[in-house]
Protein backbone atom coordinates (compact mmCIF):
# COMPACT_ATOMS: atom_id res chain seq x y z
CA UNK A 1 0.00 0.00 0.00
CA UNK A 2 1.47 3.31 -1.09
CA UNK A 3 1.25 6.41 1.03
CA UNK A 4 0.28 9.36 -1.11
CA UNK A 5 -0.72 12.90 -0.18
CA UNK A 6 -4.39 13.58 -0.89
CA UNK A 7 -6.65 16.61 -0.62
CA UNK A 8 -10.05 15.88 0.91
CA UNK A 9 -12.94 18.27 1.49
CA UNK A 10 -15.81 17.82 3.92
CA UNK A 11 -18.68 19.90 5.22
CA UNK A 12 -19.22 20.07 9.00
CA UNK A 13 -20.67 22.34 11.63
CA UNK A 14 -18.98 23.30 14.85
CA UNK A 15 -19.26 26.03 17.42
CA UNK A 16 -16.51 28.61 17.46
CA UNK A 17 -16.19 31.37 20.05
CA UNK A 18 -15.55 34.51 18.04
CA UNK A 19 -13.93 37.54 19.72
CA UNK A 20 -17.28 39.32 19.64
CA UNK A 21 -19.02 36.43 21.42
CA UNK A 22 -16.28 36.22 24.03
CA UNK A 23 -16.66 39.93 24.71
CA UNK A 24 -20.44 39.62 24.95
CA UNK A 25 -20.14 36.91 27.59
CA UNK A 26 -17.61 38.91 29.61
CA UNK A 27 -19.62 42.15 29.38
CA UNK A 28 -22.79 40.41 30.58
CA UNK A 29 -21.05 39.24 33.76
CA UNK A 30 -19.83 42.75 34.71
CA UNK A 31 -21.62 44.90 37.26
CA UNK A 32 -22.04 48.64 36.87
CA UNK A 33 -18.72 49.67 38.39
CA UNK A 34 -16.78 47.06 36.42
CA UNK A 35 -18.57 48.01 33.19
CA UNK A 36 -17.77 51.68 33.72
CA UNK A 37 -14.10 50.83 34.24
CA UNK A 38 -14.10 48.69 31.10
CA UNK A 39 -15.69 51.48 29.03
CA UNK A 40 -13.08 53.97 30.22
CA UNK A 41 -10.33 51.53 29.28
CA UNK A 42 -11.84 50.97 25.83
CA UNK A 43 -12.08 54.72 25.24
CA UNK A 44 -8.37 55.05 25.99
CA UNK A 45 -7.39 52.18 23.71
CA UNK A 46 -9.90 52.83 20.89
CA UNK A 47 -9.76 56.38 19.45
CA UNK A 48 -13.00 55.83 17.54
CA UNK A 49 -15.00 55.73 20.78
CA UNK A 50 -15.75 59.00 22.53
CA UNK A 51 -18.02 60.09 25.33
CA UNK A 52 -21.00 62.26 24.54
CA UNK A 53 -21.14 65.16 26.93
CA UNK A 54 -24.45 66.02 28.53
CA UNK A 55 -24.45 69.54 27.06
CA UNK A 56 -23.37 68.41 23.62
CA UNK A 57 -25.90 68.05 20.82
CA UNK A 58 -26.03 64.55 19.36
CA UNK A 59 -25.39 64.00 15.69
CA UNK A 60 -28.96 62.80 15.08
CA UNK A 61 -30.43 65.91 16.68
CA UNK A 62 -28.14 68.14 14.69
CA UNK A 63 -29.06 66.33 11.47
CA UNK A 64 -32.76 66.74 12.24
CA UNK A 65 -32.36 70.42 12.93
CA UNK A 66 -30.47 70.98 9.71
CA UNK A 67 -33.08 69.07 7.70
CA UNK A 68 -35.96 71.15 9.03
CA UNK A 69 -34.63 74.50 7.85
CA UNK A 70 -33.45 75.61 4.47
CA UNK A 71 -29.80 76.43 4.46
CA UNK A 72 -28.40 79.36 2.56
CA UNK A 73 -25.64 79.18 0.02
CA UNK A 74 -23.24 80.77 2.44
CA UNK A 75 -23.91 78.05 5.02
CA UNK A 76 -23.42 75.32 2.43
CA UNK A 77 -20.14 76.89 1.33
CA UNK A 78 -19.02 77.28 4.92
CA UNK A 79 -19.80 73.64 5.71
CA UNK A 80 -17.98 72.46 2.59
CA UNK A 81 -14.94 74.36 3.79
CA UNK A 82 -15.22 72.67 7.18
CA UNK A 83 -15.36 69.24 5.53
CA UNK A 84 -12.35 69.96 3.36
CA UNK A 85 -10.45 71.34 6.33
CA UNK A 86 -8.17 68.82 8.01
CA UNK A 87 -9.76 67.78 11.36
CA UNK A 88 -6.28 67.64 12.86
CA UNK A 89 -6.07 71.44 12.53
CA UNK A 90 -9.24 71.93 14.55
CA UNK A 91 -7.67 70.66 17.79
CA UNK A 92 -7.08 73.36 20.37
CA UNK A 93 -3.62 72.29 21.50
CA UNK A 94 -3.33 75.18 23.94
CA UNK A 95 -6.25 74.02 26.05
CA UNK A 96 -5.87 70.28 25.50
CA UNK A 97 -2.24 70.04 26.54
CA UNK A 98 -2.16 72.72 29.24
CA UNK A 99 -1.73 70.06 31.92
CA UNK A 100 0.97 68.21 29.99
CA UNK A 101 3.16 71.09 28.77
CA UNK A 102 4.16 72.58 32.12
CA UNK A 103 7.03 75.05 31.54
CA UNK A 104 8.20 74.55 35.11
CA UNK A 105 7.21 78.04 36.27
CA UNK A 106 3.82 79.49 37.11
CA UNK A 107 2.79 82.89 38.36
CA UNK A 108 0.60 83.44 41.38
CA UNK A 109 -2.29 84.18 39.04
CA UNK A 110 -1.94 80.73 37.49
CA UNK A 111 -2.24 79.13 40.90
CA UNK A 112 -5.34 81.15 41.71
CA UNK A 113 -7.09 80.07 38.51
CA UNK A 114 -6.74 76.34 39.22
CA UNK A 115 -8.98 75.03 41.97
CA UNK A 116 -6.95 72.39 43.78
CA UNK A 117 -8.85 69.51 45.36
CA UNK A 118 -8.98 69.41 49.12
CA UNK A 119 -6.29 67.37 50.82
CA UNK A 120 -9.01 65.61 52.82
CA UNK A 121 -10.41 64.14 49.60
CA UNK A 122 -7.35 61.91 49.13
CA UNK A 123 -7.40 58.39 50.54
CA UNK A 124 -4.24 57.23 52.29
CA UNK A 125 -2.87 53.76 51.87
CA UNK A 126 -3.49 51.86 55.13
CA UNK A 127 -0.34 50.55 56.74
CA UNK A 128 0.18 46.81 56.89
CA UNK A 129 1.14 44.84 59.98
CA UNK A 130 4.78 44.56 58.94
CA UNK A 131 4.98 48.30 58.18
CA UNK A 132 3.50 49.14 61.57
CA UNK A 133 5.93 46.85 63.40
CA UNK A 134 9.00 48.02 61.46
CA UNK A 135 8.03 51.62 62.16
CA UNK A 136 8.10 50.87 65.89
CA UNK A 137 11.40 49.01 65.64
CA UNK A 138 12.94 51.99 63.87
CA UNK A 139 12.52 54.10 66.99
CA UNK A 140 14.10 51.50 69.30
CA UNK A 141 17.77 51.20 70.21
CA UNK A 142 18.79 47.61 69.47
CA UNK A 143 22.11 45.91 68.82
CA UNK A 144 22.58 45.06 65.10
CA UNK A 145 22.15 41.32 65.60
CA UNK A 146 18.89 41.64 67.52
CA UNK A 147 17.57 44.23 65.05
CA UNK A 148 18.24 41.88 62.13
CA UNK A 149 16.52 39.04 64.01
CA UNK A 150 13.45 41.19 64.78
CA UNK A 151 13.10 42.04 61.09
CA UNK A 152 13.26 38.32 60.28
CA UNK A 153 10.54 37.63 62.84
CA UNK A 154 8.33 40.36 61.40
CA UNK A 155 8.86 38.99 57.91
CA UNK A 156 7.61 35.54 58.95
CA UNK A 157 4.26 36.52 60.47
CA UNK A 158 0.99 35.36 58.99
CA UNK A 159 -2.12 37.49 58.56
CA UNK A 160 -3.21 36.82 62.17
CA UNK A 161 0.16 37.93 63.57
CA UNK A 162 1.44 34.45 64.46
CA UNK A 163 5.04 33.40 63.83
CA UNK A 164 5.14 30.60 61.26
CA UNK A 165 8.92 30.01 61.21
CA UNK A 166 10.67 27.75 63.70
CA UNK A 167 13.67 28.84 65.74
CA UNK A 168 15.90 26.62 63.59
CA UNK A 169 14.69 28.33 60.43
CA UNK A 170 15.22 31.77 61.96
CA UNK A 171 18.72 30.78 63.06
CA UNK A 172 19.53 29.66 59.52
CA UNK A 173 18.21 32.91 58.07
CA UNK A 174 20.13 34.94 60.64
CA UNK A 175 23.34 33.05 59.91
CA UNK A 176 22.86 33.67 56.18
CA UNK A 177 22.16 37.33 56.85
CA UNK A 178 25.31 37.66 58.97
CA UNK A 179 27.40 36.07 56.20
CA UNK A 180 26.03 38.56 53.65
CA UNK A 181 26.60 41.68 55.71
CA UNK A 182 30.17 40.72 56.71
CA UNK A 183 32.42 42.88 54.50
CA UNK A 184 35.36 40.51 54.48
CA UNK A 185 36.16 37.09 55.96
CA UNK A 186 37.41 37.23 59.55
CA UNK A 187 40.50 35.14 60.30
CA UNK A 188 39.80 32.08 62.40
CA UNK A 189 41.84 33.25 65.35
CA UNK A 190 39.84 36.53 65.48
CA UNK A 191 36.43 34.97 65.10
CA UNK A 192 34.09 33.57 67.75
CA UNK A 193 35.14 30.00 67.14
CA UNK A 194 38.86 30.88 67.16
CA UNK A 195 38.63 32.83 70.40
CA UNK A 196 36.62 30.03 71.98
CA UNK A 197 39.24 27.48 70.95
CA UNK A 198 42.03 29.69 72.27
CA UNK A 199 40.30 30.19 75.63
CA UNK A 200 39.67 26.48 76.01
CA UNK A 201 43.22 25.57 75.05
CA UNK A 202 44.67 28.16 77.41
CA UNK A 203 42.46 27.06 80.31
CA UNK A 204 43.07 23.34 80.14
CA UNK A 205 44.99 22.20 77.09
CA UNK A 206 45.59 18.70 78.46
CA UNK A 207 41.87 18.00 78.78
CA UNK A 208 41.36 18.45 75.03
CA UNK A 209 44.40 16.51 73.75
CA UNK A 210 43.83 12.97 72.61
CA UNK A 211 46.53 10.29 72.92
CA UNK A 212 47.35 10.58 69.22
CA UNK A 213 47.94 14.32 69.60
CA UNK A 214 44.68 15.66 68.04
CA UNK A 215 41.99 17.99 69.44
CA UNK A 216 38.74 16.38 70.54
CA UNK A 217 35.43 17.84 69.30
CA UNK A 218 36.58 21.46 69.53
CA UNK A 219 35.04 22.37 66.16
CA UNK A 220 31.70 20.76 67.10
CA UNK A 221 31.69 22.54 70.45
CA UNK A 222 32.41 25.84 68.74
CA UNK A 223 29.50 25.30 66.32
CA UNK A 224 27.19 24.45 69.21
CA UNK A 225 28.29 27.60 71.06
CA UNK A 226 27.58 29.75 67.98
CA UNK A 227 24.13 28.16 67.54
CA UNK A 228 23.36 28.87 71.18
CA UNK A 229 24.33 32.50 70.74
CA UNK A 230 22.13 32.81 67.64
CA UNK A 231 19.25 31.12 69.49
CA UNK A 232 19.58 33.61 72.33
CA UNK A 233 19.47 36.45 69.78
CA UNK A 234 16.36 35.01 68.13
CA UNK A 235 14.57 34.54 71.46
CA UNK A 236 15.43 38.10 72.48
CA UNK A 237 14.11 39.37 69.15
CA UNK A 238 10.87 37.43 69.60
CA UNK A 239 10.49 38.98 73.06
CA UNK A 240 10.89 42.45 71.56
CA UNK A 241 8.28 41.80 68.84
CA UNK A 242 5.82 40.16 71.26
CA UNK A 243 5.31 43.39 73.19
CA UNK A 244 5.07 45.77 70.27
CA UNK A 245 1.70 47.16 69.27
CA UNK A 246 -0.47 45.13 68.86
CA UNK A 247 0.63 43.07 71.84
CA UNK A 248 0.82 39.36 71.16
CA UNK A 249 2.23 39.37 67.63
CA UNK A 250 5.02 36.89 67.06
CA UNK A 251 3.42 34.18 69.19
CA UNK A 252 3.43 30.63 67.88
CA UNK A 253 -0.07 29.64 68.97
CA UNK A 254 -3.18 30.94 70.70
CA UNK A 255 -2.04 29.95 74.16
CA UNK A 256 1.24 31.82 73.87
CA UNK A 257 -0.53 34.83 72.37
CA UNK A 258 -2.95 35.10 75.30
CA UNK A 259 -0.19 34.62 77.88
CA UNK A 260 1.81 37.46 76.33
CA UNK A 261 -1.19 39.78 76.55
CA UNK A 262 -1.80 38.80 80.18
CA UNK A 263 1.84 39.58 81.02
CA UNK A 264 1.51 42.93 79.28
CA UNK A 265 -1.56 43.70 81.42
CA UNK A 266 0.47 42.99 84.56
CA UNK A 267 2.83 45.82 83.72
CA UNK A 268 6.59 46.11 83.33
CA UNK A 269 7.25 43.29 85.79
CA UNK A 270 5.06 40.95 83.78
CA UNK A 271 6.90 41.79 80.56
CA UNK A 272 10.25 41.09 82.22
CA UNK A 273 8.87 37.82 83.59
CA UNK A 274 7.74 36.68 80.16
CA UNK A 275 11.09 37.45 78.54
CA UNK A 276 12.98 35.60 81.30
CA UNK A 277 10.71 32.58 80.83
CA UNK A 278 11.37 32.57 77.08
CA UNK A 279 15.15 32.71 77.55
CA UNK A 280 15.02 29.97 80.22
CA UNK A 281 12.91 27.73 77.99
CA UNK A 282 15.24 28.26 75.01
CA UNK A 283 18.31 27.34 77.05
CA UNK A 284 16.71 24.08 78.21
CA UNK A 285 16.61 25.12 81.86
CA UNK A 286 13.39 25.03 83.95
CA UNK A 287 11.17 28.04 83.36
CA UNK A 288 11.98 30.94 85.61
CA UNK A 289 8.80 31.58 87.56
CA UNK A 290 8.70 34.66 89.74
CA UNK A 291 6.56 34.87 92.81
CA UNK A 292 3.22 36.55 92.37
CA UNK A 293 4.29 39.45 94.58
CA UNK A 294 7.23 40.13 92.29
CA UNK A 295 4.97 40.05 89.23
CA UNK A 296 2.64 42.59 90.76
CA UNK A 297 5.30 45.08 91.77
CA UNK A 298 4.20 47.58 89.15
CA UNK A 299 0.54 46.48 89.05
CA UNK A 300 -1.34 48.64 91.47
CA UNK A 301 -4.83 47.99 90.13
CA UNK A 302 -5.62 45.11 92.45
CA UNK A 303 -6.11 42.58 89.66
CA UNK A 304 -3.37 40.20 90.75
CA UNK A 305 -5.73 37.31 91.54
CA UNK A 306 -7.52 37.75 88.21
CA UNK A 307 -4.20 37.66 86.34
CA UNK A 308 -3.11 34.53 88.21
CA UNK A 309 -6.38 32.74 87.53
CA UNK A 310 -6.38 33.83 83.89
CA UNK A 311 -2.79 32.60 83.48
CA UNK A 312 -3.72 29.24 84.99
CA UNK A 313 -6.78 28.89 82.75
CA UNK A 314 -4.88 29.73 79.56
CA UNK A 315 -1.93 27.50 80.51
CA UNK A 316 -3.85 24.43 81.66
CA UNK A 317 -7.60 24.72 80.95
CA UNK A 318 -7.92 26.22 77.48
CA UNK A 319 -10.03 23.28 76.28
CA UNK A 320 -12.45 23.74 79.19
CA UNK A 321 -12.67 27.43 78.41
CA UNK A 322 -13.57 26.65 74.82
CA UNK A 323 -16.34 24.34 76.00
CA UNK A 324 -17.58 27.01 78.46
CA UNK A 325 -17.52 24.40 81.23
CA UNK A 326 -17.54 26.83 84.17
CA UNK A 327 -18.15 24.13 86.77
CA UNK A 328 -15.05 22.17 85.80
CA UNK A 329 -13.03 25.37 85.44
CA UNK A 330 -13.94 26.43 88.96
CA UNK A 331 -13.00 23.04 90.35
CA UNK A 332 -9.69 22.99 88.46
CA UNK A 333 -8.69 26.50 89.57
CA UNK A 334 -9.64 25.94 93.19
CA UNK A 335 -11.10 29.42 93.46
CA UNK A 336 -14.52 30.92 93.98
CA UNK A 337 -16.94 30.89 91.08
CA UNK A 338 -17.08 34.70 91.05
CA UNK A 339 -13.29 34.97 90.77
CA UNK A 340 -13.13 32.42 87.96
CA UNK A 341 -15.95 34.19 86.10
CA UNK A 342 -14.09 37.50 86.44
CA UNK A 343 -10.95 35.87 85.01
CA UNK A 344 -12.93 34.40 82.12
CA UNK A 345 -14.45 37.81 81.38
CA UNK A 346 -10.93 39.27 81.38
CA UNK A 347 -9.70 36.61 78.92
CA UNK A 348 -12.58 37.50 76.59
CA UNK A 349 -11.17 41.02 76.32
CA UNK A 350 -7.91 39.69 74.86
CA UNK A 351 -7.33 39.58 71.11
CA UNK A 352 -6.80 36.05 69.75
CA UNK A 353 -5.73 37.47 66.36
CA UNK A 354 -3.74 40.62 67.04
CA UNK A 355 -2.58 41.04 63.46
CA UNK A 356 -6.05 40.83 61.94
CA UNK A 357 -6.82 44.50 62.50
CA UNK A 358 -4.08 45.50 60.05
CA UNK A 359 -5.23 43.17 57.28
CA UNK A 360 -7.31 45.75 55.48
CA UNK A 361 -9.18 44.15 52.64
CA UNK A 362 -9.97 46.31 49.66
CA UNK A 363 -13.18 48.23 50.20
CA UNK A 364 -15.87 46.87 47.96
CA UNK A 365 -18.33 49.49 46.77
CA UNK A 366 -21.88 48.34 46.09
CA UNK A 367 -23.95 50.27 43.60
CA UNK A 368 -27.23 48.75 42.41
CA UNK A 369 -27.36 47.95 38.71
CA UNK A 370 -31.15 47.97 38.58
CA UNK A 371 -34.09 49.14 40.66
CA UNK A 372 -37.61 47.79 41.11
CA UNK A 373 -39.80 50.90 41.10
CA UNK A 374 -43.56 50.98 41.60
CA UNK A 375 -45.38 53.06 39.00
CA UNK A 376 -49.17 53.21 38.70
CA UNK A 377 -49.54 50.23 40.98
CA UNK A 378 -47.11 48.03 39.00
CA UNK A 379 -43.43 47.31 39.53
CA UNK A 380 -41.14 48.13 36.64
CA UNK A 381 -37.43 47.49 36.11
CA UNK A 382 -35.26 50.59 35.78
CA UNK A 383 -31.58 50.33 34.84
CA UNK A 384 -29.25 52.47 36.93
CA UNK A 385 -27.32 54.34 34.24
CA UNK A 386 -26.34 57.30 36.38
CA UNK A 387 -22.69 58.35 35.89
CA UNK A 388 -22.37 55.89 33.03
CA UNK A 389 -20.58 57.37 30.00
CA UNK A 390 -22.72 57.73 26.87
CA UNK A 391 -20.68 56.46 23.93
CA UNK A 392 -20.72 57.53 20.30
CA UNK A 393 -18.49 57.03 17.27
CA UNK A 394 -16.09 59.78 16.32
CA UNK A 395 -17.15 61.08 12.90
CA UNK A 396 -13.72 62.51 12.12
CA UNK A 397 -12.36 59.02 11.59
CA UNK A 398 -15.30 58.24 9.32
CA UNK A 399 -14.38 61.21 7.13
CA UNK A 400 -10.81 59.97 7.16
CA UNK A 401 -12.02 56.71 5.60
CA UNK A 402 -13.76 58.67 2.84
CA UNK A 403 -10.69 60.70 1.95
CA UNK A 404 -8.68 59.31 -0.94
CA UNK A 405 -5.36 60.62 0.32
CA UNK A 406 -5.59 58.53 3.52
CA UNK A 407 -2.94 55.84 3.69
CA UNK A 408 -4.12 52.25 3.17
CA UNK A 409 -2.72 50.99 6.46
CA UNK A 410 -4.41 53.83 8.32
CA UNK A 411 -7.74 52.94 6.70
CA UNK A 412 -7.38 49.30 7.74
CA UNK A 413 -6.58 50.33 11.31
CA UNK A 414 -9.57 52.70 11.46
CA UNK A 415 -11.88 50.00 10.03
CA UNK A 416 -10.80 47.52 12.69
CA UNK A 417 -11.32 50.13 15.41
CA UNK A 418 -14.79 50.89 14.02
CA UNK A 419 -15.74 47.20 14.04
CA UNK A 420 -14.49 46.81 17.61
CA UNK A 421 -16.38 49.92 18.77
CA UNK A 422 -19.64 48.84 17.10
CA UNK A 423 -19.32 45.36 18.61
CA UNK A 424 -18.82 46.85 22.07
CA UNK A 425 -21.89 49.09 21.72
CA UNK A 426 -23.98 46.09 20.64
CA UNK A 427 -22.74 44.00 23.56
CA UNK A 428 -23.56 46.75 26.06
CA UNK A 429 -27.08 47.05 24.64
CA UNK A 430 -27.47 43.24 24.68
CA UNK A 431 -26.34 43.20 28.33
CA UNK A 432 -28.98 45.77 29.20
CA UNK A 433 -31.75 43.83 27.45
CA UNK A 434 -30.80 40.53 29.10
CA UNK A 435 -30.69 42.04 32.59
CA UNK A 436 -34.02 43.80 32.11
CA UNK A 437 -35.73 40.63 30.86
CA UNK A 438 -34.30 38.62 33.75
CA UNK A 439 -35.42 41.20 36.29
CA UNK A 440 -38.89 41.35 34.73
CA UNK A 441 -39.24 37.64 35.40
CA UNK A 442 -38.07 38.16 39.00
CA UNK A 443 -40.61 40.94 39.53
CA UNK A 444 -43.45 38.76 38.26
CA UNK A 445 -42.50 35.90 40.59
CA UNK A 446 -41.56 37.95 43.66
CA UNK A 447 -44.39 40.48 43.77
CA UNK A 448 -45.38 39.45 47.31
CA UNK A 449 -41.79 39.89 48.49
CA UNK A 450 -41.69 43.42 47.09
CA UNK A 451 -44.92 44.28 48.89
CA UNK A 452 -44.57 42.49 52.25
CA UNK A 453 -40.94 41.53 52.82
CA UNK A 454 -38.60 38.55 53.16
CA UNK A 455 -41.18 36.26 54.72
CA UNK A 456 -43.06 36.22 51.40
CA UNK A 457 -40.05 35.21 49.32
CA UNK A 458 -40.86 32.48 46.79
CA UNK A 459 -38.45 29.72 45.76
CA UNK A 460 -37.10 30.28 42.27
CA UNK A 461 -34.58 28.45 40.10
CA UNK A 462 -32.28 29.92 37.45
CA UNK A 463 -33.39 27.24 35.02
CA UNK A 464 -37.04 28.29 35.36
CA UNK A 465 -36.24 31.94 34.56
CA UNK A 466 -34.02 30.91 31.64
CA UNK A 467 -36.85 28.87 30.12
CA UNK A 468 -39.27 31.76 30.60
CA UNK A 469 -37.13 34.33 28.75
CA UNK A 470 -35.77 31.83 26.22
CA UNK A 471 -32.05 31.79 27.00
CA UNK A 472 -29.52 29.32 28.40
CA UNK A 473 -29.29 29.04 32.21
CA UNK A 474 -25.64 30.15 32.06
CA UNK A 475 -26.80 33.42 30.49
CA UNK A 476 -29.13 34.10 33.42
CA UNK A 477 -26.37 33.12 35.84
CA UNK A 478 -24.03 35.70 34.29
CA UNK A 479 -26.78 38.32 34.17
CA UNK A 480 -27.28 38.16 37.96
CA UNK A 481 -23.63 37.60 38.95
CA UNK A 482 -22.18 40.28 41.28
CA UNK A 483 -25.12 42.60 40.64
CA UNK A 484 -27.41 44.27 43.14
CA UNK A 485 -30.97 45.58 42.95
CA UNK A 486 -32.68 48.35 44.88
CA UNK A 487 -36.13 47.27 46.07
CA UNK A 488 -38.72 48.72 48.46
CA UNK A 489 -37.41 46.16 50.98
CA UNK A 490 -33.78 47.25 50.66
CA UNK A 491 -30.76 46.48 48.50
CA UNK A 492 -30.26 42.79 47.68
CA UNK A 493 -27.98 40.78 45.50
CA UNK A 494 -29.82 39.43 42.46
CA UNK A 495 -28.73 35.91 43.35
CA UNK A 496 -30.64 36.28 46.63
CA UNK A 497 -33.88 35.63 44.76
CA UNK A 498 -32.68 32.26 43.43
CA UNK A 499 -32.72 29.40 45.93
CA UNK A 500 -33.83 25.81 46.25
CA UNK A 501 -36.95 24.84 48.14
CA UNK A 502 -38.09 22.37 50.77
CA UNK A 503 -41.58 21.11 51.52
CA UNK A 504 -43.27 23.88 53.44
CA UNK A 505 -46.55 24.18 55.31
CA UNK A 506 -49.87 23.58 53.55
CA UNK A 507 -48.17 21.67 50.75
CA UNK A 508 -46.23 24.70 49.50
CA UNK A 509 -42.54 25.21 48.97
CA UNK A 510 -40.27 27.11 51.35
CA UNK A 511 -37.03 28.75 50.15
CA UNK A 512 -33.86 27.65 51.89
CA UNK A 513 -33.23 31.28 52.87
CA UNK A 514 -36.35 31.27 55.03
CA UNK A 515 -35.50 27.84 56.42
CA UNK A 516 -32.11 29.13 57.61
CA UNK A 517 -33.76 32.18 59.13
CA UNK A 518 -36.20 29.98 61.05
CA UNK A 519 -33.39 27.76 62.35
CA UNK A 520 -31.40 30.79 63.45
CA UNK A 521 -34.43 32.33 65.16
CA UNK A 522 -35.15 29.13 67.11
CA UNK A 523 -31.56 28.99 68.33
CA UNK A 524 -31.60 32.65 69.35
CA UNK A 525 -34.78 32.12 71.40
CA UNK A 526 -33.63 28.91 73.15
CA UNK A 527 -32.63 28.63 76.80
CA UNK A 528 -28.80 29.03 76.99
CA UNK A 529 -28.66 26.48 79.82
CA UNK A 530 -30.71 23.93 77.84
CA UNK A 531 -30.01 24.54 74.14
CA UNK A 532 -32.04 22.65 71.57
CA UNK A 533 -30.50 19.68 69.80
CA UNK A 534 -30.70 19.20 66.05
CA UNK A 535 -33.43 16.61 66.59
CA UNK A 536 -35.45 19.06 68.64
CA UNK A 537 -34.98 21.79 66.02
CA UNK A 538 -36.15 19.43 63.28
CA UNK A 539 -39.15 18.37 65.37
CA UNK A 540 -40.13 22.01 66.00
CA UNK A 541 -39.87 22.82 62.29
CA UNK A 542 -41.98 19.78 61.46
CA UNK A 543 -44.65 21.02 63.89
CA UNK A 544 -44.70 24.21 61.84
CA UNK A 545 -45.34 22.15 58.70
CA UNK A 546 -41.78 22.21 57.31
CA UNK A 547 -40.62 18.73 56.30
CA UNK A 548 -36.92 18.56 57.23
CA UNK A 549 -34.65 15.98 58.81
CA UNK A 550 -32.03 16.28 61.50
CA UNK A 551 -29.21 16.02 58.93
CA UNK A 552 -30.71 18.93 56.97
CA UNK A 553 -30.90 21.09 60.10
CA UNK A 554 -27.32 20.21 61.07
CA UNK A 555 -26.09 21.04 57.57
CA UNK A 556 -27.63 24.51 57.46
CA UNK A 557 -26.65 25.20 61.07
CA UNK A 558 -23.03 24.54 60.15
CA UNK A 559 -23.40 26.69 57.02
CA UNK A 560 -24.40 29.59 59.27
CA UNK A 561 -21.41 28.79 61.55
CA UNK A 562 -23.63 28.19 64.58
CA UNK A 563 -21.95 26.00 67.26
CA UNK A 564 -23.32 22.62 68.25
CA UNK A 565 -25.59 22.02 71.23
CA UNK A 566 -22.70 21.09 73.51
CA UNK A 567 -20.75 24.22 72.58
CA UNK A 568 -23.78 26.50 73.02
CA UNK A 569 -24.61 25.22 76.49
CA UNK A 570 -23.73 27.68 79.28
CA UNK A 571 -22.83 25.86 82.49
Amino acid sequence: MLLQPKLNMKVSQRQVLTPGLVQMVSVLALNKLELKEMINTEMVENPVLEELEETAVSLDERAGQEGDRERSAEEVAAESERVEKDPFDEIDFGSYFQDYLDPGFKTAMNFEEIDKPSFENFLSQPSSLSDHLLWQLGSMSLVPGVRAATELVVGNLNEDGYLIATDEELIGLLREFNSQVTPEPIPFERGVKGKLVQSWMAASLNAHIEPNGGLSNLAAAADAHEDQQLLTTVVEARGVVNFLDPVGVGARNLQECLLIQICAQRGEAGIVLRKRQMIAAASGAPEDRLRREDCLTSASNGKGDIFDIATHIVSNCLALLQKKDMRELTRNCGRKAEEVQAAVDFIRTLDPRPGQRYNHSETRLIEPDVAFVKRDGEYVVVMNEEDMPTLRLNQNYRRMLQQKQTDKDVKEYVKERYKSAIQLLRNIEQRKNTIVRTCDAIVRRQHDFLEQGVNELKPMMIKEVAEEIGVHPSTVSRAVANKYVHTPQGVYELRFFFSEAVNGPEGGDLPLVLLKRKVKKLIEEEDPRKPMTDDQLAAELQRQGIQVTRRTVAKYREDMQIPSTHQRRVR
